[in-house]
């Protein structure tokens, strides 16, 4: 039987029926302010809880501000074990690790190589992307990226690595076919009320609650009701 990985977040492990399959590449897509990146940190700490090594790339907020930020919020981000790649555009050179056998710069592939690299030395549990987009930029052609994902899924798959990756794309893209799974989160207005849902659209392997249930951003991180329904819009 296949491990169930927590998500950081009860309620979601819940409507995923127990959490994510190990060693698969997950999709978690929503526009932007949803708690894309909180939902993240929450995977990742949920690594760190359990003495993993994890790593999150970002590539679109600064690194400074995610620590502070979440720092705040009482996530341990200064654990050792906690690796935060700052991959933004504003950083002259992006480098994965402290030797640059490769850069961000040239897409999906390079942070493969980097992570089978890396991998000798820090044997990585998690890894989180936030967001995907901006590593599909460097690539030819659709079909060139496709071949890229594919083979960023099977290496991941054979180090056992869980990967969660974030997307602000409304419809359905090339990561959303070849992702082994995908949840949504979405928003929508009530009443003069903003509402926030979120779903499970895809798991592989395994059944899932499909239905939206409703869930909170708070000072503390994301909070999934997955005993209630968000039938209100």
């Amino acid at each position: 039987m296949d491990e169930r990985i927590s998500t950081g977040i009860p309620g979601l492990d819940a409507v995923l029926n127990g959490g994510l399959i190990g060693g698969r590449v997950y999709l978690l897509k929503g526009g932007p302010g949803v708690g894309k990146t909180t939902l993240g940190m929450h995977f990742a700490m949920a690594g760190v809880a359990k003495g993993e090594s994890v790593l999150y790339v970002t590539l679109e907020e600064l690194a400074a501000n995610i620590r502070a930020d979440f720092g705040r919020m009482g996530f341990p981000v200064n654990d050792p074990r906690f690796n935060l790649i700052d991959a933004t555009p504003t950083v002259e050179k992006y480098v994965l690790m402290k030797d640059p056998f490769e850069t961000f710069a040239e897409g999906l592939e390079a942070l493969r190589n980097a992570v089978v690299e890396r991998y000798r030395e820090v044997r990585y549990s998690r890894i989180v992307i936030d967001p995907i987009t901006m590593l599909k930029l460097p690539a030819a052609s659709e079909l060139d990226y496709r071949r890229e994902f594919l083979a960023f899924m099977k290496s991941m798959a054979r180090l056992r690595i869980t990967v969660l990756m974030t997307s602000e794309l409304e419809g359905a893209d090339v990561e959303e076919y070849l992702a082994d799974g995908v949840v949504e989160m979405l928003t929508f207005e009530s009443h003069g009320r903003l509402m926030r849902g979120i779903r499970v659209k895809k798991l592989r392997g395994s059944s899932f609650d499909p239905a939206i249930h409703p869930y909170e951003i708070t000072d503390r991180g994301i909070v999934v009701y997955h005993d209630r329904l968000l039938t209100d819009h």
